[in-house]
């Protein structure tokens, strides 16, 4: 209870434990004040009227519906999708500006990043990018996106303000992940054919470290003080841990969920909270998330959301993670505190990316 109103509780006159009745208040009787007025009512009205003018935790999640060829946004405070629009051919990856005005969609099958305003939305224009984008990532400042195009092995990099392409790095076959070290320093790009973490030097555009992990690496995700790399790997069933600044592989974590074979566990989506203790994976066609101690590395639970279940995304407050479920069409949505799946919510055919913005 709020400490103004330690004390006094607005129901049937009662005071609150630790706060002794006067010693001349009758029970059961409303007390007044001097001038006759129920202090039980006005504390009440008064509580009410703080409660209504307090700020709201509400967010506004996107999600690419690759099939549906259409971003659904959902009201994070309600629980519900409120608008479609559709856009592009195949959207995949996406990808909020700093101030969340703006929403790049990587549209595969239009070899375009489409930017939506997030007020009107309304399609205002394309970025330059290869073949087939399918993910991206932008640099902490904002100033700079980096897009992995699936068919040319290039991770293109595109001026945000000149919205003019500005280079490419040639990586691995089929890239895909794609992740900015917190400092800005580091560039992460994962090759799903060579099953290669390529280390990309961001002042020099040249790969430092070629880290070798398991089968199909999909997603790239750093903790949030940058002393981790997680790397997932879909067809290898593991995801890799690696140290970015010795830039050699620590560890694997795999998973084991009885009655289901290895073949149907394909982590994809890696989402770590803030202060870097747990870490939650989205497994594909096992239709589960996994919940991971990020510091010992072991797996905590499995909860079972939609099918096929792709990407995920906190909210900014990290109450609620919600996942992107490509087959059952919907969005789970988890209750990180309780670690409970509390909601699903349809949306567009074959959701596939997920983020999230203040609203």
């Amino acid at each position: 209870m709020n400490k103004f109103f330690a004390g006094v509780s607005p129901r049937h006159g009662r005071t609150c434990p630790g706060h002794p009745r006067q010693a001349n208040e009758p029970r059961g009787v409303d007390a007044r004040d001097k001038r006759g007025h129920d202090v039980h009512a006005v504390a009440t009205a008064l509580f009410i009227t703080l409660l209504s003018v307090s700020p709201a935790f509400a967010y506004t999640a996107y999600i690419s519906n690759e099939k549906g060829n259409s971003i659904t946004v959902i009201d994070t405070d309600r629980l519900a999708a409120t608008a479609t629009v559709k856009v592009g051919r195949r959207p995949r990856g996406i990808e909020l500006n700093k101030d969340g005005t703006e929403l790049y969609i990587c549209a595969g099958d239009d070899d375009a990043i489409q930017v939506l305003d997030t007020k009107t939305l309304k399609l205002t224009g394309k970025l330059p990018s290869g073949p087939d984008p399918e993910l991206l990532a932008l640099s902490p400042g904002g100033d700079t996106i980096y897009v992995s195009n699936e068919n040319d092995n290039l991770v293109t990099l595109i001026d945000v303000k000149r919205r003019e392409q500005i280079g490419d790095i040639p990586v691995g076959v089929e890239p895909e992940g794609m992740a900015v070290s917190p400092d800005g320093k580091l560039l992460v790009n994962t090759s799903e054919t060579t099953n290669m973490a390529h280390l990309i030097d961001t002042r020099t555009k040249q790969i430092v470290a070629n880290i070798l992990v398991d089968g199909r690496p999909r997603f790239a995700e750093f903790k949030k003080d940058g002393s981790e790399l997680w790397v997932s790997s879909e067809v290898g069933g593991t995801v890799a841990v690696i140290d970015p600044i010795k830039k050699e592989l620590k560890q694997k974590i795999s998973f084991e969920i009885p009655g289901m074979s290895k073949e149907a566990i394909q982590p994809i989506g890696v989402s770590i909270t803030r202060d870097g203790k747990r870490a939650f994976v989205a497994l594909g066609p096992a239709n589960r998330v996994a919940v991971i101690d990020a510091e010992t590395k072991k797996v905590e639970k499995y909860l079972l959301v939609g099918q096929r279940v792709w990407h995920l995304a906190f909210t900014p407050d990290e109450k609620y993670l919600l996942t992107a479920n490509g087959v059952s069409n919907d969005v789970s949505v988890i209750d990180v505190a309780n670690l409970k799946v509390v909601k699903s919510i349809p949306v567009g055919s074959f959701p596939w990316g997920v983020v999230v913005a203040p609203q």
